[in-house]
C-alpha cells in the first residue's frame, strides 16, 4: 500500500464497514459494532451514526482530513440510502463507491449501485463480499491511486467484472 494513502470507510449502521475492513487487511471477517473511530494500517473504520445522524457530519470532515479516499459504502441488502444525493462532492478526498454484501441471498445489486452513483456522481464504485474475497484487491488497487484520473485508468486496464466507472 502506499505508504502516505489512507481511506475513510463511512456508511450507515450495520452497512459492513468492519467486516470490509477486516477483510482489506486479510483478518478474519467479524462483524463489531464500532463505537469511535478505529485507526488501522491504511484505513479508517468510523461509526454508522457518522452518516446516520447529520449533528456528527462535522466529524466525518475532520477526519477527512487526515485521509486521501473515502469509501462510500452502499448495502445492498437495503432498499434505502444514509447518504443526501451528491454526498462525496461536499468532501475534497478521491471517492469510491462501495457495495457491500452482494452475496447475501436478497441483495439488489443494480440497486445498490444506483444508489451509490447518487452519492458517488464521479468516480469508481466497486461491488464487494467480504466473505467471498470479491472486489478487495480492486478496493486497495483504488486506494493507491493519486488522482481520479489514475483511477479511471486504472479501471479501463483492469476491466474487472466488480468495477463500475
Amino acid at each position: 500500500m502506499h505508504k502516505k494513502n489512507r481511506a475513510m470507510l463511512i456508511g450507515s449502521i450495520g452497512a459492513g464497514k468492519s467486516t470490509l475492513t477486516n477483510a482489506l487487511l486479510g483478518k478474519p471477517v467479524e462483524a463489531v459494532k464500532t463505537q469511535a473511530l478505529i485507526y488501522y494500517d491504511w484505513i479508517v473504520d468510523t461509526p454508522g451514526e457518522y452518516v446516520e445522524n447529520p449533528f456528527f457530519y462535522k466529524n466525518i470532515m475532520a477526519t477527512a482530513l487526515e485521509v486521501t479516499h473515502v469509501l462510500y459504502l452502499q448495502d445492498a441488502t437495503k432498499k434505502k440510502t444514509v447518504f443526501p444525493p451528491n454526498f462525496s462532492t461536499g468532501i475534497n478526498k478521491l471517492a469510491i463507491g462501495v457495495i457491500t454484501k452482494s452475496d447475501a441471498k436478497d441483495a439488489d445489486v443494480s440497486f445498490a449501485i444506483k444508489k451509490a452513483r447518487q452519492v458517488v456522481v464521479n468516480g469508481p464504485i466497486v461491488v464487494t463480499s467480504s466473505r467471498n474475497k470479491e472486489g478487495l484487491e480492486e478496493v486497495r488497487a483504488l486506494v493507491q491511486c493519486q488522482s481520479l484520473q489514475e483511477m479511471k485508468q486504472y479501471t479501463d486496464n483492469w476491466k474487472s467484472k466488480y468495477i463500475i466507472f
